[in-house]
């Protein structure tokens, strides 16, 4: 892999705001890609959490960013809901003096194919491939054809590899060839089935096994079970070798690298390096030496040493706490609160106490804030600068599509008192910045959220689009009102 050091890797995953396994896989590529040293910036966005897509790009301050989709196949998402979100008009867009270079999503490399035999083997080891049939096992939708070609293609690739499986055959959850005739699509004593996911999660603990029949659809979760850990299952007079979704092996890594070297190739990308720009490091730096020594519910102290120590605002001056050592334990001490629920939003005022973040100079300090609080910094540099464009909440709803559709059917009323209860700062600490539309600011139950809500040391949290829980909220809202409608001309 060429360096690309002048660059910004960002890599964009699904994400869940109740499933911390969905985006857990999409951020050790990145750590593993980071500590590799090949980009400037490595930064992860979610269609489902946080950093979202428009915010992403105040987390980055190199010229030329590549954008790689951590998706199975080159279906509805990566068609149209990523180019849209993300502000994409081709494979190359310029913008704001920036190049972005959107790649291919990782799961139609054709170097997913080793990956695939190399589950295989792991999941079964010793076992005699001629007396195997892979099954490889996709979700299947009629939304999108492309979104079964990936493992369309991949079968293929292996059969004409000759690996040397008695049969290698695709299956899915919710169309032909179904899961839950692996035992009549399959001859060998043998079956290996690889989940073509990018992270476990309710298909491959739950659902997948119900189908091929491996638990009942009632008892406890399978997420609990160790449903990956007792290979062999016997059924149906077979041996079932069961894996653990493709997207969670280490390897991916490694694709993520060569959709971005095949970006280059098919494109003849070949930059001159530009001078380094580290105005986000800069800013923090300045923010610091001005006394600015919190954010959200973080303390920052900056040691003799040049070293620097975070803990909850609650916890300044205790003892006694627990103490980590790299930037990207932050990732970990933010992702649950004190009772062990999941936390989607970062900025809910839920972070757990307890802890103490030792680090070794101002980039680890940076990138821990980062996954204490996505794109915090960024923001509030472009705050400072005039050049933060906050996107009015009717255009955020207006571009939704899919299940999502009819959000902006909300009345204007409904609307402020949706962000009065859904924003409120005992939910969320960020302060809104956008107004209903172009003309016409939130009012009524919203504008306490439009105002100023931190201290006087401390770096703003600002929130420059309506995340996921509004849309959802609104949603709500929308469907409730078509329905109170039908009732009326039902009479």
């Amino acid at each position: 892999m060429i360096s690309h050091k002048h660059a910004a890797l960002i890599i964009v995953g699904h994400g869940s705001t109740t499933n911390p396994d969905s985006s857990a896989p999409t951020h050790l590529h990145a750590d593993s890609i980071r500590r590799r040293g090949l980009f400037r910036e490595v930064a992860c966005c979610f269609w489902k959490e946080e950093p979202n897509m428009r915010e992403v790009y105040e987390m980055v301050d190199s010229e030329v960013i590549y954008i790689v989709p951590n998706f199975i196949s080159e279906g509805y998402f990566c068609q149209q809901v990523l180019p849209r979100e993300l502000r994409l008009d081709g494979p190359t867009t310029q913008r704001d003096g920036k190049t972005i270079r959107y790649c291919d999503p990782v799961g139609i490399h054709p170097n997913m194919t080793r990956l695939l035999i190399q589950r295989a083997n792991e999941v079964a080891p010793h076992v005699p491939r001629e007396q195997t049939s892979l099954v490889i096992v996709g979700h299947g939708t009629s939304l999108n054809e492309n979104s079964t070609k990936a493992i369309q293609d991949q079968v293929a690739l292996i059969r004409a590899g000759h690996y040397g499986f008695a049969e290698v055959i695709d299956a899915y959850m919710e169309e032909a060839p179904f899961v839950k005739d692996w035992a009549t699509l399959t001859t060998a004593p043998n079956v290996v089935v690889v989940p073509f996911f990018i992270a476990d999660g309710l298909h491959s603990f739950q659902d997948i096994p119900v189908l091929l029949g491996m638990r009942e659809e009632v008892g406890e979760a399978l997420s609990e079970s160790g449903v990956f850990h007792h290979n062999p299952h016997q059924l149906q007079g077979r041996h079932i070798y069961y894996s653990g979704a493709i997207g969670t092996e280490p390897l991916m890594a490694d694709v993520i690298l060569d959709q971005v070297h095949d970006f280059d190739e098919k494109h003849g990308v070949s930059d001159k390096p530009a001078m380094a720009n580290d105005e986000i490091k800069s800013s923090l730096a300045y923010w610091l030496n001005e006394g600015l020594d919190e954010i959200g519910e973080i303390s920052i102290a900056t040691n003799a040493d040049a070293s620097y120590s975070l803990c909850h605002v609650a916890d300044r001056g205790l003892g006694n706490l627990q103490v980590h050592h790299e930037a990207h334990d932050a990732l970990f001490i933010a992702r649950y609160d004190a009772s062990g629920a999941f936390r989607p939003l970062h900025t809910a005022p839920t972070l757990n106490r307890g802890w103490r973040l030792d680090l070794a100079d101002l980039d680890e300090l940076r990138l821990a804030l980062d996954f204490f609080y996505p794109a915090a910094l960024g923001m509030a540099r472009a705050l400072e600068q005039e050049k933060l464009a906050a996107v009015p909440l009717r255009e955020v709803l207006g571009r939704q599509t899919g299940m999502y559709r009819f959000v902006n059917t909300i009345t204007d009323d409904q609307a402020h008192a949706l962000i009065g209860k859904t924003c409120a700062n005992e939910k969320c600490l960020r302060r809104i910045l956008w107004p209903l539309n172009a003309t016409q600011p939130m009012s009524g139950p919203a504008t306490r959220k439009t105002q100023p809500n931190h201290a006087p040391n401390a770096v703003p949290l600002l929130c420059i689009e309506a995340c996921t829980h509004v849309v959802s909220a609104a949603r709500k809202v929308a469907r409730e009102n078509h329905e109170a409608k039908e009732k009326e001309k039902a009479g």
